[in-house]
């Protein structure tokens, strides 16, 4: 059996066998596709390849706020290989895409074998944390028109596309702000010819000068999520023959 041409970052990497070994199922994600829910079992591994998806913390009066993106380096459901069995967070998509999903139980055996897989695996959950802490820090100090700056640039990258269908409403939560707020930043890059905007429809129209309107965040979180496969680069692959088997 052929193994497709990946985009994403963890399947681009892996070696066939263990391609193999995941059994992998394409799926398509639509808007609102829904990948985890606080509280739900985590029973699939998703591999994305295209479109764009957020994990958002979710409060008792149901506001929320984004404190993860995932795109073609993600892999969705990584917690539960270190041991969580049930979500606490919502993780559902913005940008519609598609990609690849796996049973747990095959990414957990793989996973347990110490091999490729778990050295991926480990380093995205090490690249999602500073993503995760550089956002924290971001919505705290940064103001808010280089906040939405890096959040469009980043979704770009993400969902390989300069257009999104986003109220400011969903915006503002996203980014931890008030409406009114976002709607001033938008305003702001708008005027400044960085952006255009109706409708709920926005449009990146200079994306040279978004990344200079951004704060350093931006590039802190696009170097981690764009390199960090290649800091568990290992050639014992003694572990991953192991796998065979079991």
């Amino acid at each position: 059996m052929p193994i497709p041409v990946f985009r994403n970052t963890i399947l681009k990497a892996l070696h066939p066998d263990i391609i193999l070994r995941l059994n992998l199922k394409p799926v398509v994600f639509e808007v609102e596709h829904e990948f985890e829910f606080p509280g739900k079992p985590i029973q699939h591994l998703f591999f994305v390849e295209a479109g764009m998806a957020s994990m958002t913390v979710t409060f008792m009066n149901g506001a929320q706020v984004e404190v993860g993106t995932f795109g073609y380096e993600s892999v969705i459901g990584v917690s539960a290989l270190m041991g969580t069995k049930k979500s606490l967070n919502r993780v559902y998509t913005q940008i519609a895409g598609r990609g690849y999903s796996c049973l747990m139980e095959a990414a957990r055996r793989e996973f347990e074998c110490g091999g490729q897989f778990q050295r991926l695996a480990l380093a995205y959950v090490q690249a999602q944390l500073v993503q995760s802490a550089q956002s924290t820090a971001c919505n705290a100090k940064h103001e808010v028109e280089s906040r939405l700056a890096r959040w469009l640039l980043i979704c770009a990258d993400r969902g390989n596309d300069d257009n999104f269908t986003m109220s400011h409403d969903f915006l503002a939560e996203m980014l931890g702000s008030t409406r009114p707020s976002v709607s001033i930043a938008a305003r702001t890059l708008k005027l400044e010819g960085l952006i255009d905007y109706t409708r709920g429809e926005i449009r990146i129209l200079d994306v040279a000068g978004l990344k200079k309107r951004s704060c350093e965040c931006y590039q802190v979180i696009k170097d981690h999520l764009d390199h960090y496969a290649n800091f568990s680069h290992s050639e014992d692959r003694s572990k991953d023959l192991r796998c065979v088997a079991l």
